[in-house]
């Protein structure tokens, strides 16, 4: 989500900068470190991803639940923590405000209860084979509490 906010806002519509309490050249900074990060994070997910599918543990039902419930988070997070109690940006200048915020904030609101719904419907379709197992796998064979040597 940090990409699409920084490629569409940021960049092409330029409504805002990252941090916009002081020049255009430090917002543009902030721009160019906000991309920074979100870039790391892209590629420490697809590593992660790839580990994953690699030792054939992937779940999609729960990986597609945590991609919607993190948008949503992330989503949530800026437009209250960084457009409202930190006011570093607003979506956009010059205008009324309380539209997009609306938006914005009740875009974060859809994506969690989507990401929410698939990770009940994901949990409800899980197999269990038992209390402590990964879904899909059989059952570990628990070492023997007896003391014997």
């Amino acid at each position: 989500m940090a990409a699409l906010d920084e490629i569409v806002f940021h960049q092409i519509l330029a409504w805002h900068h990252f941090y916009d309490r002081s020049t255009r050249a430090v917002g543009l900074l902030s721009d160019g470190l906000l991309h920074t990060a979100e870039l790391l994070g892209l590629v420490a997910g697809f590593v992660l991803y790839a580990d994953l599918r690699r030792h054939h543990t992937l779940a999609p039902p729960q990986a597609w639940a945590g991609l919607f419930l993190g948008l949503g988070a992330f989503q949530l997070f800026d437009g209250i923590v960084d457009h409202k109690l930190l006011r570093i940006h607003q979506v956009r200048y010059g205008v009324d405000i309380l539209p997009y915020d609306l938006a914005w904030n009740g875009a974060g609101l859809v994506l969690l209860t989507v990401g929410a719904a698939l990770a009940v419907r994901a949990d409800a379709q899980r197999p269990r084979c038992c209390s402590r197992c990964p879904a899909g796998r059989s059952p570990p064979t628990w070492p023997s509490t007896s003391s014997s040597p």
